[in-house]
């Protein structure tokens, strides 16, 4: 399935792609986890006990566990199709969810809560990069069919739906955790798990086919061997940091200035920069290759998170976090964009998972080393982690900045078995 474009692509075109609505809107709903889950656990495990670094580090247990699990997810997912792997995983992610919280009210150890995060975590449903992966399938070139240009706005328009869940996500839990019970956070971010993953499971006829073996019977390969996902994931891992030293430090923030309340609205602030400027990303015609749009993007977030923890003023830190959110977009955007040019279409899912893996590796580094920076120092020391963070990766990404382009000197990218379509990575 595939859609034709007459005109300039827009979002309204994309979303007239057929059966596109169909797996967005329960998508939506099931990937609340890697909005709600951190934030939830943080505010959960602080209120059991009153430690910032305690609840910061069974967050990462969690996060570490997600990094670790979901490459293997989503390269299941390739092989055996999505509804296959969904369906175990969000059940299972329900009951460890009820396990931690569980454990965390009736005042368990901290050993407990760190056993208990490790399956939660593993359990986080890979449905954002099988979103994406459905729209690359439904855009994908076919016999006697031309390929879409809608590709790059359907790229924009996911990291949009993410930060929308950004937006969404740490509002509605602060809300939930300081209005009803320090466990409705978790509590709510199960239930939409377990009832999105099941609707969007149900969607067979948008799913990709599964690609068990390659043309010639071999086992698929994996898509991390290729140099450009590696240097990626360096780069997403600079990202998570952002989002996990913004969700301690803001927290933290707010405790010390005595009003804890206006926690969720700053982090909302900061997603909303993030989720406008991924619409702007989407609605722009570029002439700038994604590889280009990545450096600038990534050095404008380092610059931005500089000043982080400079700032004393709710007002201020609620301004310099928009200019972070809006400079976040594009790096990721574009980071997508250039997946498709890096591997080919069998291994679609399982990429997009590495790169979602490391952001929430590098969220749950983030909010270990910011919740003990903040222990012991304050807000103003949790916030030089988005800086250490976004420095080290753009180091990283001008270092190897040549491993961004397709291996094929003819800057080709499989987008289903056996069609290629060029590619302009710079």
């Amino acid at each position: 399935m595939a859609t034709t474009v007459s005109g300039r692509p827009g979002y309204g075109s994309l979303l007239r792609t057929p059966g596109a609505w169909t797996f967005y809107l329960p998508g939506f709903a099931a990937r609340q986890p890697f909005a709600m889950l951190t934030i939830g656990i943080v505010l959960l495990v602080e209120h059991t006990t009153g430690s910032y670094g305690s609840a910061g580090a069974v967050a990462a247990v969690s996060g570490v566990s997600m990094a670790v699990c979901a490459p293997q997810s989503g390269k299941l997912a390739d092989r055996f199709g999505q509804r296959r792997v969904l369906l175990p995983g969000v059940v299972a992610h329900a009951l460890s969810v009820a396990a931690l919280v569980t454990l965390a009210l009736a005042g368990a150890p901290l050993w407990a809560l760190f056993l208990a995060a490790v399956p939660t975590g593993a359990t986080i449903p890979q449905v954002g990069p099988m979103v994406r992966a459905r729209w690359a399938a439904v855009l994908a070139p076919g016999p006697g069919r031309p390929a879409s240009p809608l590709a790059p706005t359907a790229a924009a328009f996911e990291s949009v739906t993410d930060e929308f869940t950004f937006v969404i996500g740490p509002v509605l839990t602060t809300a939930l955790c300081t209005g009803v019970h320090p466990a409705a956070g978790l509590i709510a971010e199960a239930v939409l798990t377990l009832a999105g993953g099941i609707l969007f499971a149900a969607q067979r006829a948008t799913e990709p086919a599964p690609h068990p073996v390659t043309k010639d019977g071999r086992r698929r390969a994996s898509a991390l061997p290729a140099p450009g996902v590696r240097v990626l994931a360096v780069a997403f891992l600079g990202i998570g940091a952002v989002f996990g030293g913004m969700q301690v430090s803001l927290t933290a923030f707010a405790e010390e200035i005595g009003r804890p309340g206006v926690n969720g609205v700053l982090y909302g602030v900061f997603a909303a920069g993030n989720m406008l400027a991924g619409i702007a990303c989407g609605a722009i015609a570029w002439k700038s290759g994604p590889r280009r749009r990545l450096l600038v993007g990534y050095t404008a977030l380092t610059l931005t998170a500089s000043a982080l923890w400079t700032v004393h003023s709710p007002f201020l830190l609620a301004g310099l976090g928009l200019l972070v959110g809006l400079s976040i977009a594009p790096a990721l955007i574009s980071g997508y964009t250039l997946v498709d040019a890096l591997v080919p279409g069998s291994a679609r899912t399982e990429a997009f998972t590495w790169l979602t893996g490391a952001v929430a590796l590098g969220q749950a580094a983030a909010v270990t080393i910011a919740g003990r920076l903040a222990d012991a120092r304050g807000a103003e020391a949790g916030f030089l982690v988005p800086l250490g963070g976004t420095v080290l990766a753009l180091a990283t990404l001008f270092a190897l900045r040549s491993r961004l382009r397709p291996a094929s000197a003819e800057r080709t990218v499989a987008r289903g078995v056996g069609h290629r379509e060029p590619v302009t990575v710079d």
